[in-house]
């Protein structure tokens, strides 16, 4: 399936679905990982726009702010002007729980609930955590993770929100959430995608992420798994680590991740991207959109 997006203007692709640089008009969609204002969704609009983004991620990391009408016009007015909305659900909705009870309950709610204001806002997929191993194997913890998707699915189709779900690859080297953790759970529920972390592949690397062939192969790690027409979903920033674990997000520039690497990568491929920047300032969003040519 790599390369399944297909270059436009009928460019041709090798084996792993890459091209040369100049060979495919691939568009980034490029955006801040948090709603620039909660006003009113006109309001929110205009500061993306103003600020050239043509991207957001609707932030309920902390709690729910959004109600179904701000969402569905604010997702009417990113249509009208070609902003690409995605979900992240909040940090407790996550899967693989290794006891049921009064936990996975909050967390299919909260997954759930972020699923319709994905369907009301038309977003492109809802992000999520994979959770943790729990002493358990990493077999065993990807197994769960599995099976309570699945009964998660039937949840949200009986509600009409079966909306696709982004994996995110996490931070912490001895935790679950590594891309090869997160692919195989993609590779095996075919309504999710991996969302590439690469602050968060950067600290668990020790600092890998320096030149364009480690970001080419994750991408190409998330391409093969990917379905056609589907964005890569990518979350980036500068990060501080230490002991291969990450400890905070940098301003760009005060770490040792750079944008120009992933630049080169995204350009070896004809899939299309969205790029969400959790940089903690907008300085630093705005240098890293220069970077990409989003």
């Amino acid at each position: 399936m790599a390369g399944a997006g297909g270059p436009p203007g009928g460019w041709g692709a090798d084996r792993g679905g890459r091209t040369t640089l100049l060979q495919v008009q691939r568009r980034i969609s490029f955006g801040p990982a948090r709603v620039p204002a909660r006003e009113s969704p006109a309001r929110a609009i205009d500061a993306l726009l103003d600020r050239g983004y043509t991207a957001c991620e609707i932030d309920f990391e902390g709690r729910f702010w959004m109600d179904y009408d701000f969402a569905a016009e604010f997702g009417r007015l990113a249509r009208d002007n070609g902003i690409a909305l995605s979900v992240h659900a909040p940090i407790a909705g996550f899967m693989g729980h290794a006891e049921r009870g009064k936990k996975l309950n909050m967390a299919v709610g909260m997954l759930d609930h972020s699923a319709g204001i994905a369907k009301a806002a038309g977003a492109e997929l809802v992000v999520f955590h994979p959770g943790f191993l729990l002493g358990r194997t990493r077999e065993d913890a990807i197994a769960s993770v599995r099976e309570q998707l699945g009964e998660l699915r039937e949840r949200l189709e009986g509600k009409h929100r079966a909306v696709p779900f982004g994996i995110e690859v996490m931070g912490r080297v001895r935790e679950l959430g590594s891309i090869d953790d997160v692919v195989e759970i993609s590779r095996n529920v075919e309504w999710v995608r991996p969302v590439l972390d690469f602050a968060h592949m950067h600290a668990t690397s020790d600092g890998a992420y320096l030149s364009a062939e480690p970001f080419v192969e994750a991408l190409a790690k998330a391409d093969a798994v990917l379905e056609d027409g589907a964005p890569f979903h990518i979350h980036f920033s500068d990060i501080q680590f230490a002991n291969r674990n990450e400890t905070k997000h940098l301003s760009y520039g005060e770490g040792t991740l750079r944008a120009e690497p992933l630049a080169e990568a995204l350009a070896q491929f004809a899939r299309h991207a969205t790029v969400i920047s959790e940089s903690p300032d907008e300085e630093s969003s705005q240098a890293i959109r220069a970077v990409l040519g989003a």
